[in-house]
């Protein structure tokens, strides 16, 4: 492991400099001459440290900038003071086996499965034969992995599987990993999809049938309370797991695929960020991540086609077009907007949505509107004692300075759907985000309120009736324009 690990850095920085890899993995080359691994370990080694050259590319990150054994161990490492001996003894053990303590092998049908860490079944029990630089050495293989069989029958059919082992406290485990061929789909997007949206708050799930058409079929939700009531991580892998199993089984009961949202990260806050502790509660209970990966396990076990959409402005746009038109919630509009985007639809900004967009009285209300409320905003900001509620106060303040400029920027925001409009559109280059901004905190006095039927008039053009009055704002703010077309309530 640990000649492997450091042939894996000595590989990782000479791919940097742009050595060839066929020049570093012959027997005569480096790898082996210097750590003494046979040519099958020295080309594991590259292929390792290419994987890694490349998600750092991917990611944007400075390839240069990598800590192997991990930034977070090695910043603890340089805090901690020797005086607390036996935590600075823990994270440098930590430090050294995540560093050192790692062997990788990959399959090989033409070697009969795996040649340097190969298993064997002697006496009833699975073994690991390590290949070392003289003799091999023999592990005993301890798991109850459902896939043990799966495991087994590529072992007795001479099939490749790859095997990475870790060392961690002293143990060292192993991972079997493999690659399968893909099954043929029997259920596809061509007979519609059944769309998903977890929420944070009431926590559930949010389902949307849509029809190949783009109507919406059917749709319902499903509450996650229990799973946040679950005694231990157990549990509440159990019911996470219950719960897939009857989205999937939904989709195979309806003959459509499925389709979710491909989030990278989702902020949970921390503590002093002046978000409140019920926030943070919220969010940080959030199973958005872990649902997910098993909804689209189980439907690729049983052949039905998941699809992953861009999660950009989804609620936005079902909260404008779809929620007050149809009467839904708003994670239900969300969804249904995600099952469209899923079929290849296009959302298209409605007719009197986009003459809203373009009426210069509805940009001065939401001017006027978003200026009063800095103004008030720096005022509190300014008189307030309390430090974390003065960071919320900044962070109301600096969403309210990106409001006004969404409905100010020619360009729009970066991001958006169309990219740069060059000037054509005067009112944003996002005309959804510039919608949201302009309606929802102006008009209903909440970001995200409950109640979006009172939009359903603005819809059909009512924001016309409203021009030239001077009635009282119920969100707050300036006055909205004209005789009121429509009640609007608080949102609540």
């Amino acid at each position: 492991m640990r000649r492997f690990s450091a042939a894996l850095r000595f590989a990782y920085n000479r791919l940097l400099e742009g050595e060839k890899r066929e020049d570093l993995k012959k027997e005569d080359g480096p790898l082996c001459t210097l750590f003494g691994l046979n040519t099958r370990y020295a080309d594991d080694a590259l292929l390792k440290a290419q994987a890694l050259l490349t998600s750092q590319k991917e990611l944007g990150e400075n390839p240069r900038k990598v800590v192997f054994g991990g930034r977070k161990l090695f910043r603890q490492l340089s805090r901690l003071k020797k005086s607390n001996l036996p935590l600075y003894e823990r994270r440098k053990r930590e430090w050294r086996e995540k560093r050192k303590g790692t062997l990788y092998a990959r399959g090989d049908r033409s070697k009969g499965g795996n040649l340097n860490l190969r298993l064997l079944v002697r006496d009833g029990a699975l073994w690991l034969r390590i290949n070392l630089v003289h003799r091999p050495a023999w592990a005993l293989v301890r798991t109850s992995h459902p896939r043990l069989h799966e495991l087994l029958s590529r072992v007795y059919t001479e099939e490749p599987y790859n095997v990475e082992l870790a060392l961690r406290e002293g143990k060292v485990y192993a991972l079997f990993t493999w690659e399968e061929r893909l099954p043929p789909l029997v259920v596809n997007a061509q007979s519609g999809v059944l769309a998903l949206d977890v929420n944070a708050d009431p926590y559930g799930l949010a389902l949307a049938i849509v029809n190949p058409d783009g109507s919406l079929r059917r749709y319902l939700t499903l509450s996650l309370e229990g799973v946040d009531q679950a005694p231990n991580k157990g549990a509440k892998e159990l019911l996470l797991w219950q719960i897939a199993h009857r989205i999937v089984s939904l989709a195979w009961e309806e003959g459509v695929a499925l389709a979710t949202e491909r989030l990278k990260h989702l902020p949970k806050g921390r503590r002093g960020d002046g978000l409140g502790k019920t926030f943070r509660r919220n969010a940080h209970r959030f199973a958005y991540r872990s649902l997910l990966r098993k909804v689209h396990t189980l439907a690729w076990r049983r052949d039905i086609q998941s699809l992953e959409v861009n999660p950009q402005d989804t609620s936005t746009i079902g909260m404008l077009k779809y929620a007050p038109l149809l009467a839904l919630s708003k994670d239900i509009a969300a969804a249904y907007v995600i099952g469209r985007r899923a079929l290849g639809y296009r959302e298209e900004v409605p007719r009197h949505l986009r003459a809203l967009l373009q009426d210069p009285s509805f940009h001065e209300h939401t001017r006027r509107f978003y200026e009063g409320r800095i103004a008030e905003l720096r005022t509190k900001r300014r008189q307030e004692r309390n430090p974390y509620l003065k960071r919320r106060l900044g962070r109301e303040l600096y969403q309210a300075r990106k409001a006004l400029a969404t409905l100010q920027s020619p360009q729009g925001e970066p991001g958006s759907p169309e990219g740069s409009t060059g000037g054509r559109n005067p009112w944003g280059g996002n005309p959804w985000r510039a919608l949201r901004v302009g309606t929802l905190l102006p008009l209903l006095g909440r970001r995200v309120p409950r109640d979006l039927s009172v939009l359903k008039p603005i819809l059909h053009g009512s924001w016309e009736g409203w021009r030239g009055g001077l009635d009282p704002h119920p969100g707050g703010g300036s006055a909205i324009t004209g005789p009121p077309h429509v009640e609007v309530g608080s949102g609540g």
